[in-house]
């Protein structure tokens, strides 16, 4: 049986990729989850020794929920990528001192570029409509970030001469800010929170055509805060009436994003289930807070199927809230504060 499913699957990349973005139904992803799980439990062999622990056997899963969702923290220290193919990119997470962190090896990152770029669009339109202002100081000083990586590609889409990266020149950017908004540009200022943080504190905007989007984390330069709180601030540091949000991490190549209230909005080809804290194997219906359990498609070539340490509900179709972490586990920067 393996050596079927290892000889149909391993040519379902090669075969028909864009079937991943093409997803228009629930009985389309689930269609395709399942090729999905199929090829990943034949061609990686982490995430085929935890579902045979398990006792889960691909020719017996027929819904999401029976599927088994790999704990985050396997990145840190295990190969979670195919027997064959070799590595184009490897995306590694922030961390503290001393800290493991995760790594989350690429073998075609046209994939990522693809996933984040049709994400974009999606939610906020052709990126050339926009000057893109990065300001991602604790990013910019390490390597391996997917999200710089990401911000990087959206600058040089954007084709404005004023897109790019700020490190500590916060007086430049406020004159930049200041002066595209006033002229009716439309500008996307992405920023880390502690960095958005100390632009507020030293200058206060009225801004009318700028999205302010917070990517999370405020890497040991801040004590953590709820998002009601960080987003009262900059809402009225920026004098904008809602403060964006990306939801994303190193583990995964997809993204969803909050237009405010913290509120996020997955592409069709991401889904989340929400699992019960005292028995990860049972799932909560809507409204009910767990365990944040992502499917994201784009993970083909590594793990589409991911437990992470972080709270939240389902508020709708393809929508969710996200909370905080559960207690004793890492913070780390992705769009996560503690409650």
């Amino acid at each position: 049986m393996r050596s079927f499913f290892y000889f149909y699957f391993c040519h379902y990349h090669a075969m028909d990729k864009n079937r991943i973005f093409s997803i228009t139904s629930d009985k389309d992803f689930l269609k395709t989850a399942l090729e999905v799980f199929n090829y990943q439990y034949n061609t990686i062999e982490v995430y085929r020794e935890f579902c045979d622990l398990l006792k889960v056997m691909p020719e017996a899963v027929t819904s999401l929920q029976e599927i088994p969702f790999l704990p985050i923290e396997f990145f840190k220290s295990l190969k979670i990528f195919p027997a064959e193919g070799e590595v184009q990119k490897v995306f590694t997470s922030s961390g503290t001192t001393g800290s493991n962190t995760s790594k989350h090896l690429i073998k075609d990152i046209e994939i990522y570029e693809e996933s984040y770029n049709r994400a974009f669009r999606q939610f906020y339109g052709n990126v050339e409509e926009y000057v893109v202002l990065a300001l991602l100081p604790s990013y910019l000083e390490r390597d391996g970030s997917s999200l710089i990586y990401m911000a990087n590609d959206l600058i040089l889409k954007s084709k404005h001469p004023e897109s790019g990266f700020y490190l500590d020149d916060l007086d430049i950017l406020r004159h930049n800010l200041n002066r595209l908004d006033k002229a009716g540009t439309k500008v996307l200022l992405l920023g880390v929170s502690f960095a958005l943080l100390d632009l507020v504190e030293s200058s206060s905007f009225q801004l009318e055509n700028t999205i302010v989007m917070e990517t999370g984390g405020m890497k040991g330069r801040r004590k953590e805060m709820i998002r009601e709180e960080l987003h009262a601030i900059l809402k009225k540091g920026f004098g904008v009436d809602a403060i964006h949000s990306e939801y994303g991490m190193t583990e995964l190549l997809s993204q969803a994003y909050s237009r405010g209230h913290g509120i996020f909005q997955c592409p069709p080809w991401l889904k989340i289930l929400i699992r019960d804290p005292e028995d990860a194997l049972t799932y909560l219906p809507e409204g009910k807070t767990g365990g944040v359990n992502v499917i994201d498609l784009a993970n083909i070539n590594s793990c589409s199927f991911i437990a992470t340490q972080d709270l939240g509900k389902v508020k709708g179709r393809n929508q969710i809230e996200i909370l905080g972490r559960f207690d004793n586990s890492d913070i780390r920067g992705c769009n996560l504060m503690v409650v």
